[in-house]
């Protein structure tokens, strides 16, 4: 990626991000062309290409951007740092929502790309999410208070399940063709109720 991107004003750095964004989580990757990139960015295709060598790239880049700023803002909201499981996962959504106020489609983006076929980025895609997955699951079961749980409770398979039920429900959004994030916020609320009265320790 060219060094020039990084020199230019924040407010056209997140332009040109979020033009990125918006086309791709409404294209497939092919579907994707750089001239509707940079014309949602306000600026010619060529200048597009002076910053990213080809589509491949600037797609990873925004990639890398979507676990990059969340594990940022995981950070800023002390995610991390919680040893109530819960409370961990409510700032996380608080965290998620100001990420989105910045970057509306980065979400949308996230999951299309996370379900993304295409065999010239899907490799790169998956490899480097289980890069950054591994590392959020270490950070924030490293403080993680085990007494909160019902006795006996196999935390790994806990999460797993959680895991499990939050790709699914994703997986169910983007095969409907729309990613609603208020409605998201709303379900993802009613699971985490529903997760707390099956998984913590009864007072």
């Amino acid at each position: 990626m060219n060094e020039r991107f990084f020199a230019l004003p924040k407010e056209k750095q997140q332009a040109i991000i979020n033009a990125g964004y918006r086309v791709f989580s409404q294209n497939s990757y092919k579907n994707s062309p750089m001239s509707e990139i940079a014309d949602a960015a306000g600026i010619s295709k060529s200048l597009l290409f002076h910053y990213f060598r080809n589509k491949k790239e600037l797609y990873m880049f925004l990639w890398d951007k979507c676990a990059e700023t969340t594990i940022e803002y995981l950070t800023e909201y002390n995610c991390y740092g919680q040893k109530n499981l819960f409370e961990s996962m409510e700032r996380g959504m608080r965290a998620k929502m100001e990420i989105i106020r910045l970057y509306p489609d980065m979400a949308s983006f996230t999951i299309k790309a996370f379900y993304e076929k295409d065999v010239e980025i899907s490799a790169a895609v998956q490899a480097s999410y289980h890069k950054y997955f591994n590392l959020k699951a270490d950070k924030t079961l490293l403080n993680m208070d085990p007494e909160q749980f019902i006795p006996g409770l196999d935390i790994a398979m806990m999460c797993k399940d959680m895991y499990w039920a939050s790709e699914g429900y994703l997986l169910e959004m983007v095969q409907r063709g729309s990613v609603n994030m208020e409605q998201m916020e709303k379900d993802f609320s009613k699971l985490m109720s529903f997760w707390k009265s099956v998984y913590l320790r009864k007072e």
